[in-house]
């Protein structure tokens, strides 16, 4: 009698399944902090994923035309959550994949610390209406506001890095 383990067990056959195409996307944003009142309030947004859940993240999306990751940054906040910013510092990339449409999606963000400027903290001017609120943290609360642990790492830097710029 054959044994039922090792070469007499013929392989399972699978489906071939074609790989799906890879698009490589690059969105830029951050951590925008109001230094105005000594509280360290820090702007964030709330969005609602496929499912339908609220998901609160850092401020980001595409560059534009000819902008580079900074200019895209400060754009991105600005139009997200109507708050106006200068880069006080780069704060690091995190980069993920996601499935959708057929393809899969290797996503880059560049994130950078910016100071508050001006402007009054509002989603309405958000082009691709993504935002559907907009919140002002206090920075030692942010990681524990934010949905994602990759930006959970990102405002645990901007909390290190800040003091050098106060």
């Amino acid at each position: 009698m054959p044994s039922a383990i090792g070469a007499h067990v013929a392989p399972a056959q699978h489906p071939v399944q074609a790989a799906l195409p890879t698009v490589e996307e690059v969105s830029a944003g951050g951590v925008v902090v109001d230094t105005s009142d000594g509280e360290l309030r820090v702007a964030i947004i709330a969005r609602l994923n496929r499912g339908g859940r609220l998901e609160w993240c850092l401020p980001k999306g595409h560059p534009e035309g000819r902008e580079n990751n900074e200019e895209a940054a400060v754009r991105e906040i600005a139009e997200e959550t109507g708050i106006e910013g200068d880069i006080l510092a780069p704060l690091g990339s995190i980069d993920y994949w996601f499935t959708v449409s057929g393809h899969r999606v290797h996503k880059t963000v560049h994130h950078f610390l910016l100071q508050a400027t001006g402007g009054e903290l509002t989603i309405e001017n958000d082009p691709d209406r993504e935002a559907v609120d907009a919140a002002w943290v206090p920075i030692q609360d942010l990681a524990r506001k934010l949905s994602f642990p990759n930006e959970r790492r990102i405002a645990d830097l901007a909390r290190g890095v800040l003091p050098e710029y106060l």
